[in-house]
């Protein structure tokens, strides 16, 4: 009877352990939203759906930490290509109106 508690114990301590295996995979992966993960595998594990979802996310490579920074720049970026491209055209449009008057 007391082989039986332990064994019971121990398959109990093994099914958590597959459980919040990606959990514990994202923690190990040092990924920046392992709390999220982890409270979305606690919530969503017991659905095989939702357990490989967090097995798949927790192997995932870690975010930028600045994805709206990193966005600002990129946009900044595009607004001073797009201002230096309309600059030259119009410098160039100048340039060949100037030729052609004189």
């Amino acid at each position: 009877m007391g082989g039986n508690v332990v064994v019971q114990a121990i398959a109990a301590v093994l099914a958590l352990a597959l459980y919040f295996l990606p959990a514990v995979l994202a923690d190990r992966r040092k990924r920046n939203d392992v709390l999220t993960l982890a409270l979305f595998n606690a919530c969503l594990g017991w659905t095989v759906f939702g357990w490989l979802l967090a097995l798949y996310w927790a192997l995932q490579p870690n975010p930028p930490k600045n994805i709206a920074g990193e966005v600002m720049e990129t946009r900044k970026l595009v607004r001073m290509r797009a201002f230096s491209s309309a600059l030259l055209v119009r410098v160039q449009r100048r340039t060949t109106r100037d030729r052609s008057e004189n």
